[in-house]
């Protein structure tokens, strides 16, 4: 069986796709839907995602609540930790104003990621950089799409 592609999303990534059902996320839930991709987190981002869905900001209730833990505990695999990929010949990553936003980049490198979804600005800046030095790319989720369809994907069945 082949290795499925893998990718990290970052919290902004799960509201939008969990708790809002942006439109833009769209393809992205086909694809998880579908299987055609693994979703990757590890329990500090996991961690990062329960806190934010009780910030009082998104009002979200109970039941809300638990319905976006159920919905990314369905699409996104936890990284054992004896799988995460120790890679001491790549140059260190990037540093990240925003601790939380380097977490995203460390389990990118980490869980063997091709892309890491995001719509952080500083993030999408270091997109060259992580290519180049890590094997990934920071895509905001539409851009993902479009690189997904093109390269041959848009079948939705694993690669």
């Amino acid at each position: 069986m082949a290795t499925l592609p893998r990718l990290v999303l970052d919290t902004n990534v799960c509201l939008d796709l969990f708790v809002f059902g942006d439109a833009s996320c769209a393809t992205l839930r086909e694809v998880l839907r579908a299987g055609a991709v693994q979703a990757m987190t590890d329990a500090a981002c996991r961690d990062e995602w329960l806190r934010v869905l009780g910030y009082p900001q998104l009002a979200l209730d109970a039941a809300r609540r638990a319905a976006a833990v159920a919905a990314f505990d369905e699409s996104v695999c936890l990284l054992p930790t004896a799988e995460r990929l120790v890679v001491p010949a790549m140059p260190k990553l990037p540093r990240c104003a925003d601790p939380d936003d380097q977490r995203f980049l460390e389990l990118a490198q980490a869980s063997g990621a091709q892309w890491l979804l995001s719509r952080d600005r500083e993030l999408l800046k270091l997109t060259r950089r992580t290519r180049r030095e890590h094997g990934f790319d920071i895509l905001a989720p539409q851009g993902w799409a479009q690189v997904y369809s093109v390269a041959g994907n848009s079948s939705l069945k694993p690669v």
